[in-house]
C-alpha cells in the first residue's frame, strides 16, 4: 500500500493536498404557509427538468435539489451556493418556501404526496418503485450532499513518488477507495457534531404500519433506523473499484436494486458515465458523500465553517492508515447508528475515541502547516466533544423543546431566509462584485438552466452553453451578435453623429478639438448659444457639462477640462431642448424606452444641498459602480458647475418643494432617477430608434432621443426629435428596477436572443 501520508510529508505537497474539485447538493421541500407539503407543480420558471444542470426535483414534485458544479475551491462552491439560493427564493410562489429541515414538515397522507411529474416516463416509473419499496414519506427526507475530489496535480505528484501502480488512474482509484473507506468508519463523529434531526412532525411516522412516533429528540433521525436508508442486505465493498462495480452490478441483476443509482450508501463512487460499470475503464471522477443533515441555522443548510471542517476531514481520512476489511466499514455504520440515537445533551460513548482523532487531525493540520481557519474549525470540533450541548443537535433541541415548536421554528426560519434574499433583488448573492447587468444576466441564466462559466469575474467574462450551443458575453450585453466595427463607432461620437446624419437621421451640430487652446480660442463661436460639453468616446455620462445658457469663459474652460480628462478629443455641441429618452434596442427592436431626471433634490426649507444629497444617497436603491439600480449623486465639480448655473452652491438652503438639479445630463449613472416610459412613448420614435440601429450594424444599443413632446409623432416635416448618441453595451439593470412604472427584464431578451431554442 502506498504511504501517502510520508509521500506528502517528505515533498511538500501541504498545499497541493488541500488542493481538489468541491460541490454541493442541496434538497429541501416546498411547503405552504400552514408549514404543509405543497401540492403544487415545480415553478415553471425554472425551464426543462430534462436539462436543468443546477435546479432539480429530487422524488418528490415539491422537493427542489440545488447543485452547484464542480468548483476549484470551497470558496467558489459557496458563492454558487449563495447565487442558487437566491434563484431559488426568488422564484418559488409568493405563498411557499423552502422548509429549512432534513426531516418534512406537515405532510398529507400517503397517497396524496406527489411522485415528480416530468415527461420522461421512466424517471416516474423508477420513483414509483421506491415509493412501493421504502415508503413515500421517508423519500421527503431531504438533505445535503457533498461531492469532493482530489486535484488532479496531487494525484500525479502522489503518482510520480509512488512505486506500487502502474498508472495515475491507478492511483486516483485508490486515493479516492481510501477515502470512502475511512469515511464510512468514521462518519460517526460527523454526525456527533452536525446530526441536525432531533424531531419529525407526527405526520412524518407511518403508524399504521406500526411505526411508533418518537417523543425524545436524538440527534438524526434522518441518520438512524427511521431514516431514508437501503435494506440491511445491500452491502457493497470498497476495497477494490471492480468489487465495488460488481456488487452494485449484481444486486441489479438479481433485483435487489431497481437501478444502479438505488445504492445509498453515505460514499457513493462517481465516474464520467451514469453507468456504474465505465468506472472500471475511466475511474473515480469524485465520491459523493451522502449523510449530512441540513443546517436549519443556515440559509444554504451548510455553513463554511462545516465545510472546512469535513474537507480536512477528508484529508485526514487519507492521511490515517485503513483497513480493507469491510469489517471496519460495517463497525463504523453501527457506530453511527449509535450516535444517531443517543441524547443530544449527552456525551457519546465514544467520546474519548473522537478526542483521539480530533486530536490526530490537529496534529496534521499542524504539519501541513494550514491557515488558522482550519485549526480553529477543529478546536470548535474538541469543544463540542467535551460540551455536547454546544452540538447543532443540542442546540435545536434547547430551541424547539418539543415536536410542537417544530413547525413554528421551521417557519420562522424558511421565511425568515426567503425573506432575506428577496431583501436585494437587484444583486445575486456570490456575485455582488461584478456589475449589475450581469449579475442579473446571471440570475436568469441559472433560473432557466442555461449552463454557466465565469471566465474573469473582474471583466465581466461569461461563457453560456445549451446543448453544445455556446455563446460569450462580456458585460452583461456585449457578444457575438454585434460586429466588431459598431462598438467602436458608437464609442466614436463623432463617427457615430456623420453616420447618421448621412442616413437623414437629425443630430445636433457642433464642433471637434484635439486641445484645450483651440477651444478656448472658438470659444466667441459659443457666447451665446446653448450648449453641451462632452468627451468624444465616452459612456455612462462620464466628463459631460450641459450649460442651457451661455457659460462664462471661465465655466466653458472648466466644462473643457473636464471633458479632456475623460479623453483626447472634446466635443462641443448645440444643446437641444426637450427630453432625454432612452431607447433600448435590442435585436431590432425597441424592447424599453427609460425618461432618466436628472440628478436632483427636493429642498425642504431647513437643510443645505448637500445634507439633501446624503439623505438621498442613504436610499438602499442608491449604490456605486453599477451595483445598485440608482447610482449615488456625487459632489463633484460638474455638480458644483450645474448649481452655479442656478444660483445655488452646496451650502445653499432650498425653498420646500424646490427642485434643484445637481447635472443637466440625465444618466443614471451620474445620479439620475428612472421612469419607464415604453408604454407611453408614440410608436414613430420607436421606430425612429429601430432604424438608427441598423447602419450602426448593432445588435444591443442604448439610442438617447431628445424629444420636446413625446404625445406628438414625429413626422417628415416635424422630427420632433434630435440623436444624441448611441451607447454600446448600455446598462439594463436601470430598466429592470425603476422609480416609477414597470421593470423590463432586459436580461432575459438577451438570452433570447442567444438561445432561442431555450424559449421556443
Amino acid at each position: 500500500m502506498m504511504d501517502i501520508k510520508g509521500i506528502i510529508s517528505n515533498n511538500r505537497l501541504n498545499k497541493s493536498v488541500m488542493q481538489g474539485s468541491f460541490g454541493i447538493e442541496k434538497e429541501g421541500i416546498r411547503v405552504d404557509e400552514e408549514q404543509r407539503l405543497s401540492l403544487e407543480d415545480h415553478p415553471a420558471v425554472f425551464g426543462d427538468r430534462s436539462y436543468h444542470p443546477y435546479i432539480q426535483t429530487d422524488f418528490s414534485e415539491a422537493q427542489l435539489e440545488v447543485v452547484t458544479p464542480p468548483m476549484a475551491s470551497l470558496d467558489e462552491a459557496f458563492k454558487w451556493m449563495q447565487a442558487l439560493n437566491d434563484v431559488t427564493q426568488r422564484s418559488i410562489s409568493h405563498s411557499e418556501y423552502v422548509w429549512p429541515f432534513s426531516m418534512p414538515a406537515v405532510l398529507p397522507d400517503t397517497e396524496q404526496i406527489p411522485i415528480v411529474r416530468v415527461s420522461d416516463q421512466s424517471e416516474v416509473a423508477y420513483r414509483e418503485k421506491l415509493a412501493k419499496k421504502y415508503g413515500k414519506k421517508k423519500q421527503l427526507i431531504s438533505g445535503i450532499h457533498y461531492n469532493f475530489a482530489f486535484s488532479d496535480d496531487f494525484i500525479q505528484a502522489i503518482f510520480e513518488k509512488q512505486e506500487t501502480y502502474r498508472t495515475a488512474k491507478e492511483v486516483k482509484d485508490e486515493i479516492h477507495l481510501k477515502l470512502a473507506r475511512n469515511f464510512l468508519s468514521h462518519q460517526w463523529i460527523l454526525t456527533y457534531l452536525f446530526g441536525a434531526a432531533p424531531f419529525a412532525h407526527e405526520s412524518f411516522f407511518e403508524i399504521d404500519k406500526k411505526e411508533s412516533i418518537l417523543k425524545d429528540p436524538i440527534r438524526s433521525i434522518r441518520n438512524s433506523q427511521h431514516g431514508y436508508h437501503n435494506t440491511n442486505d445491500i452491502v457493497v465493498r470498497y476495497d477494490e473499484l471492480q468489487h465495488y462495480v460488481q456488487d452494485v452490478e449484481d444486486m441489479v441483476a438479481k433485483g435487489t436494486l431497481s437501478e444502479e443509482r438505488e445504492f445509498y450508501g453515505a460514499a457513493r463512487l462517481r465516474g464520467k458515465s451514469k453507468k456504474i460499470g465505465r468506472m472500471i475503464e475511466t475511474g473515480i471522477e469524485y465520491v459523493e458523500f451522502r449523510p449530512f443533515d441540513i443546517n436549519p441555522y443556515s440559509a444554504l443548510g451548510l455553513t463554511k465553517e462545516q465545510a472546512t471542517f469535513i474537507h480536512l476531514f477528508f484529508v485526514l481520512m487519507i492521511w490515517m492508515e485503513d483497513s480493507k476489511d469491510s469489517a471496519m466499514i460495517q463497525e463504523g455504520t453501527r457506530k453511527n447508528e449509535e450516535v444517531s440515537v443517543e441524547n443530544p445533551f449527552s456525551q457519546t460513548k465514544y467520546h474519548e475515541e473522537g478526542l483521539e482523532l480530533l486530536e490526530i487531525m490537529k496534529q496534521m493540520a499542524e504539519e501541513l502547516d494550514l491557515d488558522a481557519v482550519y485549526h480553529e474549525v477543529v478546536d470548535t470540533a474538541v469543544e463540542q466533544f467535551n460540551y455536547p450541548e454546544k452540538t447543532l443537535a443540542a442546540k435545536l433541541t434547547s430551541q424547539i423543546k418539543s415536536v410542537d415548536r417544530y413547525l413554528e421554528i421551521g417557519k420562522t426560519l424558511g421565511q425568515g431566509y426567503k425573506k432575506e434574499a428577496n431583501e436585494k433583488p437587484y444583486l445575486l448573492s456570490g456575485f455582488e462584485t461584478m456589475e449589475m447587468s450581469s449579475q442579473l444576466l446571471i440570475f436568469d441564466t441559472l433560473q432557466k438552466g442555461i449552463r454557466l462559466e465565469v471566465l474573469d469575474e473582474v471583466d465581466q467574462f461569461l461563457k453560456l452553453s445549451h446543448k453544445g450551443h455556446e455563446e460569450y458575453v462580456k458585460n452583461g450585453n456585449m457578444t457575438a451578435k454585434d460586429t466588431y466595427i459598431s462598438h467602436w463607432i458608437m464609442e466614436n461620437k463623432t463617427v457615430t453623429k456623420k453616420i447618421l446624419k448621412s442616413k437623414g437621421f437629425k443630430v445636433p451640430g457642433g464642433e471637434e478639438y484635439q486641445t484645450k487652446k483651440d477651444a478656448l480660442d472658438d470659444f466667441y463661436k459659443f457666447e451665446n448659444r446653448s450648449i453641451v460639453v462632452k468627451p468624444k468616446s465616452t459612456n455612462y455620462g462620464l466628463g459631460i457639462t450641459v450649460f442651457k445658457h451661455s457659460p462664462s469663459i471661465e465655466d466653458f474652460e472648466e466644462a473643457i477640462d473636464i471633458a479632456f480628462s475623460e479623453d483626447a478629443s472634446v466635443l462641443v455641441e448645440d444643446y437641444a431642448a426637450g427630453t432625454e429618452y432612452r431607447f433600448f434596442v435590442l435585436d431590432g427592436k425597441v424592447k424599453a424606452v427609460l425618461l432618466r431626471v436628472p440628478a436632483n433634490v427636493t429642498g425642504d426649507g431647513e437643510r443645505s444641498v448637500r445634507e439633501l444629497i446624503e439623505q438621498k444617497n442613504e436610499n438602499p436603491l442608491r449604490g456605486t459602480k453599477h451595483r445598485a439600480p440608482l447610482e449615488k449623486i456625487q459632489l463633484g465639480n460638474i455638480e458644483k458647475l450645474t448649481l452655479k448655473e442656478q444660483g445655488y452652491t452646496f451650502e445653499s438652503i432650498p425653498e420646500k418643494g424646490e427642485t434643484v438639479y445637481l447635472r443637466v445630463n440625465s444618466n443614471i449613472s451620474t445620479g439620475g432617477d428612472s421612469i419607464d416610459f415604453t408604454d407611453e412613448m408614440d410608436e414613430s420614435y420607436k421606430v425612429l430608434a429601430e432604424k438608427m440601429a441598423l447602419p450602426i450594424g448593432v445588435k444591443v444599443t442604448g439610442i438617447d432621443l431628445i424629444i420636446p413632446d413625446y404625445t406628438k409623432p414625429s413626422t417628415e416635416d416635424d422630427p420632433g426629435y434630435t440623436v444624441i448618441e448611441a451607447n454600446f453595451n448600455p446598462a439594463m439593470h436601470m430598466h429592470a428596477f425603476v422609480s416609477q412604472g414597470k421593470g423590463r427584464r432586459l436580461t432575459v431578451e438577451i438570452l433570447k436572443m442567444l438561445f432561442p431554442e431555450v424559449y421556443a
